[in-house]
Order: C-alpha cells, then structure tokens, then sequence
C-alpha cells in the first residue's frame, strides 16, 4: 500500500448491506477513501470489497455479538491502521402498541438500537483517544426527536441514542474527537419494507392509532420522500468539516417536523411557565 493510499480516511460502518449504510459506503468510497464495509452477513458486501480493491475491507460485524465486534475493530485496525470515522447505522423498527410489545422483541431491538452501539463506540474508542482525533456519526431519526402511535419502542431507542450521543459529544469534544447525531426522516430504503418487524398482537383499541399507523407506515415503503446517496454524501460533508453539528437532520419531511416539534414544545413551556416557576423553594 502507497504512502499515499495510507493518508486516506479510514472509515468502519455497520450496517452496510443495504439502506443508508450501503449508500455511505458505497459514496466514500467512490470518492477515494477507505472503508471497513461491515453486515451480519459479510456475504452482503462482499461486492463492494471486489470492486473497490485495497481499499474496502468486508467484515463481519453483528452488533449484539461483542467478540464479532472485537474482532472487526481489530481486524479494520490491523489492516488500515486506525479508524477516522465510526458510522454507527446498525439497526432496525419495530410495530406494535406500547401494550402490545413483545417482551423478547423490544429487548432485541434496544440490544441493536442502543446496546449495540455501545458495544462498537467502547472497542473504537480507545484508539480515537489514543489519536486525539476522530469523527463518530450515530445514526438516529426524526424518531429521536419525536414519537407517535405504534413505533414507542423504535423512538425509545432512539431517544435513547441521542441522550447517549449528546454526553458523549461533551466527553470526547476536549479530545479532538466529534460526535454528530444524523436523524433521518423518511428514506426510501427497506426501514419501513423487509427490516420492519411487528408484533403479531393487534387489540382492537388501538385500531384508529397504533393500528393505523401501523398500516400507513408499511404502506409507504418504496414510496418516501428521502434519496439514500444525498443523505449520505450530507452525512460526508459534516465529517470533512471543521466543526460538524451535533445534530443533522436529513430531508426536508425531518426539517419540517422538528421544526413543528420545537413550536409545539415552546408553546406547551411559555404557557405553563408560571406553574412551572411555582415549584422553586421559597425562602422564609
């Protein structure tokens, strides 16, 4: 490998057999960089290594797995030498009613969603630190930032992704190391398709709202609004810059619904501000 060919960014993704983690991978490296392209089944990227060359690494990578972790970090580390930037895209939705939840399946999903990244940040970030440098992007969702009938359990993993990112950024900003939350909004990839799970129990109660919802979203796979490769050449733009967001959302449906989100939220605050202040400690 050239001198050169070793100064290129080094990037590990989970995630990339299909969606906006194939996308990512598959951007970066048209553009030149180098790339741990990583799936349960390494079987899925396998392509990508063939046609990119020295350059793409297939691993293997169950996020759930922590010895499969290990040994993708160790083998991403022994063959480019570091990792620049750690894409955390891992992960997947599940339907259902709150009350209609699955007990194993909502603790499969965190253990993806949440624990899994966990699992991946902590075998990566010894060597970030040792660097002082390095760029992390945890993808989240619009669904971080605000949550609606028959997806509690997705948006509670997220929620919790953004919670975690959000110390994390105030932890490893005095090392030289960035951490950005990328909330896509609706992509056309198989999210809302063949990744969706669902809880097999349906109550009639929840029929006009969770079970709506429930329909809607299957019914709009193929159909969303946002492009996989522009949110992932956005994603590339905010890890080359000199100080990346915390937060990027992607899509114009994400941008108008945060934005409605925080006009909802501040209206609720400054019309129980008064309440709200009551609740101080007053002093004799």
């Amino acid at each position: 490998m050239s001198n050169e060919t070793l100064e290129l960014p080094v990037w590990l993704i989970t995630g990339c057999s299909s969606g906006l983690g194939r996308a990512l991978a598959e951007y970066v490296l048209d553009r030149g960089d180098r790339v741990a392209v990583t799936a349960r089944d390494r079987a899925t990227v396998t392509d990508l290594a063939d046609r990119h060359g020295d350059r793409a690494l297939a691993l293997e990578l169950d996020v759930t797995d922590p010895a499969s972790v290990t040994a993708a970090v160790q083998a991403c580390e022994e063959t480019f030498g570091r990792v620049d930037v750690l894409v955390n895209n891992a992960g997947y939705g599940y339907l259902a009613a709150i009350e209609e939840g699955e007990d194993t399946e909502v603790r499969a999903l965190y253990d993806t969603n949440v624990h899994g990244v966990v699992t991946v940040l902590k075998a990566v970030l010894p060597g970030m630190r040792a660097r002082r440098s390095g760029r992390i992007v945890n993808v989240s969702s619009f669904g971080g930032l605000a949550a609606f009938a028959a997806t509690g359990y997705y948006h509670a993993t997220k929620f919790a992704l953004e919670g975690l990112s959000e110390s994390l950024a105030a932890e490893l900003a005095p090392l030289g190391i960035a951490v950005t939350i990328a909330e896509p909004g609706g992509l056309r990839t198989e999210w809302a398709g063949t990744s969706m799970r669902q809880s097999p129990t349906r109550l009639d109660d929840y029929e006009p709202t969770a079970g709506k919802r429930r329909s809607s979203t299957l019914a709009v796979s193929g159909r969303q609004p946002g492009d996989p490769a522009r949110a992932a050449a956005a994603i590339a733009t905010v890890v080359d810059a000199e100080t990346p967001p915390l937060r990027l959302l992607l899509g114009s449906d994400a941008l108008a619904g945060a934005r409605a989100r925080l006009d909802r939220t501040r209206r609720e605050i400054d019309a129980n501000e008064t309440l709200t202040q009551s609740a101080d400690l007053v002093e004799a």
